[in-house]
This record gives C-alpha cells, structure tokens and sequence, in this order.
C-alpha cells in the first residue's frame, strides 16, 4: 500500500487525562519516582514509560514525536526547540573532529553558517557541492565523510534533490544521508526514498501559524536514543529542548496539515504559471520550465502538490524591495522572513534569510539580488490575488 502520511498522522488517537480529545499538558520542569532505583534505572536509560526530567523528555514532546514520526514514517522522532537545534544536534552526533561533511550548496542560511564557520573550530569541514550532480556527489566524498546532507526542495533556489540517487551513493559508502524536508512535509516522505535522518523546522508549514519556534530529527530508534544519551547525545547535552505548551501547540496544528498543503500548493502553482506566462523568471517546481520537474514528479506523493514556496527574479534589489514594500500596502502578504503562514510572505533571501553566504558564493550558484522568495498563502481567491499583485507590477514597471 503507498505510504500516505496524512493517514498515518490521522490514526493516532491519544486522549488527555481526563478523557479530553487532545492530550493532556505536561507542565512539570521534573518527575517524581516512587523508589530510588527506579530513578537510577531512568538515568541508566533502562527504564520505559518513565520521566526524569523535561530536557531528556516529557509527555508533550513524546506525543508531537510520534505524531511526527507518523508523518515521516520513521521508527521514532525527537523534537526541539528549532529547526537548527535539530540540524545542529545531527551533526555533532555524527562528525568527529577531522570528520567531513558532503553538503548541497544552496541550503538554509544558518545551516551554511554552522557548516562553513562554526564546525571549523572542530577541524570539521564541508565540501559544498550541486547535490543535482550526482557524480560531482560522489567525487566529493572521502574516507573522512561522515554524512551527506541536503534539502528535499533547497532554500532558496528550490532545487530538487534526487533522494534515491543520493541514497543509493550514501549506502555505498555506508555513510547516512540527513534530509532537511521543511519546505515539503507531505508532499515527499524522504525515509521511502531511502534517507536515514529526516529534519524539519516546524516552525515553518508543519506548525502553520507563525507563532512558535520548534525543530524535530526524525529516524531509527537506536539514532533517537543516541542523541537523547545523558552521558553523550548531543541532543540532551546541547541542551534543545522543546516547552512542553509548544509542543501541545504544534501538536493541535498538525492535524490540519494536510488541508493547508493542498491549498498552499494550489496557490503558489496557480501563480507560477500565471507569472511565467507573463514573463517573468519564475522558479517553482510544478513548472515544467523547473529542471528539476520530473524528478520531484517521480517522488512525490502528488496529492499535495508541488509545495507552497516560489521565487521570482525582478531584476534588482531596488525593484524587489520596492515591489515587496508595496505588496505589503495592499494588504497581499507580509515583507518577512519565514514561511507556512496563512498569509503570503516575501523576502530578498540575498540580503535576508542567505545573507550568511558570500555574495561571491550567491553569485556562482545562482541567487541575484532580484530575486523575491515567496511563501505562498492561503488566499481563498487567488485569481484576486494575482490581480493585484500585477497591478503592483505593472504600477513599479516590472511589468509593461
């Protein structure tokens, strides 16, 4: 049977302590036992069912883990507090100092920063590579690789990876490979493709509403477990725990997930075409003019679309700022960072979100500085929409 995380997310039914339809909150910092060896069978990890203290785990979180889990089709799921203390976490669990990493290049702003400027105090390097060449994947790997790392859909040039090509040289070289899938939950299940690790920054689409920060890794229970270690998970030792209130939060949210991705994906499809017909340098996997169409077509779970997120080139910062400006007077999204809000967001991710990346380094893969990262809504008319954006357009002589 396909896998379709939308179910798997709909049969878990929990029920709060008093019979309430959500799970009840856990807002206790630490746990009580009964017995002293109890305890000491906790801290040794011996113990199921049993809480110690909130930084290792909680009720809440566990109960967000599953449903996560659930989604990504995993045996288990940690969460945190965000998206890069989920990313962050991973990478210290497996690399060693002298270890190396094989990374897309274009990839979240904070995640480049981490990789080329923080892991070096470690003597822990990063090949930065065009993970859509799968031999330029392979030729970058050495006996000190430790982990291939990518974005399902990359930020913000929105490549597509090839997760079965880059599975298949990861188990070649029994190296894992890390996913982050934060632009595409629902639409692509990378474990099924054969990724190990699974990342998410559910502040984004999963949590929908702007209003909460949270990171999860999904991936086997034996890699969970590690990372959770008392004496050595980087997870439980760096400290990136998730508030139980927020976890219930994010929680709640998940269960409209799949209504959003439809309407997002519609959305933002409905506006790419309609731009490119136009004229305009639209990027956006549903297009057939996207070079990495057919292969986002080949693993996807097409029910959801191609995703909410497009960009569009300008020409320059001057005309993307103030077209971004003007949007935001006609009341048609929100001049910010971030994306899977209701309304549509925007950003200049050269001067925002990527501005961690050289502008040498913008320039060789691609992100001028006219280029507008959309975050596309859920418009209930987005043929009004389009309309009025056009509108701006054409008043800023972007469009004749």
């Amino acid at each position: 049977m396909k896998f379709n995380p939308a179910d798997a997310i709909q049969d878990l039914q929990y029920f709060g302590e008093f019979g309430g339809v959500n799970p009840s909150i856990s807002d206790s910092s630490t746990y009580t036992f009964l017995s002293a060896k109890t305890m000491f069978d906790t801290f040794e990890g011996n113990t199921e069912g049993c809480y110690l203290y909130s930084r290792h785990s909680s009720p809440s979180n566990l109960y967000l883990g599953e449903a996560l889990a659930a989604l990504e089709g995993t045996e288990t799921a940690n969460v945190t507090a965000s998206g890069m203390g989920a990313i962050t976490a991973v990478i210290m669990q497996l690399c060693n100092t002298n270890d190396h990493i094989v990374s897309s290049r274009t990839i979240y702003g904070g995640t480049y920063a981490f990789m080329k400027n923080f892991l070096p105090k470690f003597n822990i390097s990063t090949s930065f590579v065009d993970t859509t060449n799968l031999e330029i994947v392979e030729a970058a790997i050495t006996e000190n690789t430790k982990m291939i790392y990518c974005e399902t859909i990359s930020n913000p040039l929105l490549e597509i990876a090839d997760i079965k090509g880059l599975a298949a040289i990861a188990k070649k070289h029994n190296i894992p490979l890390v996913v982050d899938n934060t632009f595409s939950p629902l639409t692509v299940a990378p474990t099924k493709l054969g990724a190990d690790i699974v990342i998410h920054s559910l502040t984004k689409f999963i949590n929908g509403s702007s209003d909460a920060v949270g990171g999860v890794v999904c991936g086997s229970a034996d890699f969970c477990l590690s990372l959770k270690d008392v004496n050595d998970g980087a997870g439980m030792l760096l400290g990136s725990t998730m508030d139980s209130l927020r976890a219930a939060s994010i929680l709640k949210n998940m269960r409209t997930l799949h209504i959003r991705i439809k309407k997002h994906s519609d959305n933002a499809l409905y506006l790419a075409e309609s731009f490119e017909k136009d004229g305009l340098k639209v990027v956006y996997p549903g297009l057939k003019s996207h070079a990495g169409h057919e292969v986002i077509k080949a693993q996807m779970n097409e029910e959801y679309g191609f995703g909410g997120m497009l960009t569009v080139d300008v020409g320059s910062i001057d005309k993307a700022n103030a077209f971004m400006e003007k949007m935001q007077e006609n009341n048609l999204g929100y001049l910010a960072v971030s994306l899977g809000f209701y309304k549509t967001l925007f950003s200049a991710p050269g001067s925002s979100t990527s501005s961690e990346i050289p502008l040498e380094e913008q320039k060789e893969m691609g992100l001028s500085n006219g280029l507008i990262r959309f975050s596309i809504g859920l418009d209930n008319d987005i043929k009004r929409t389009y309309e009025m954006m056009k509108t701006c357009m054409k008043e800023l002589e972007i469009l004749n």
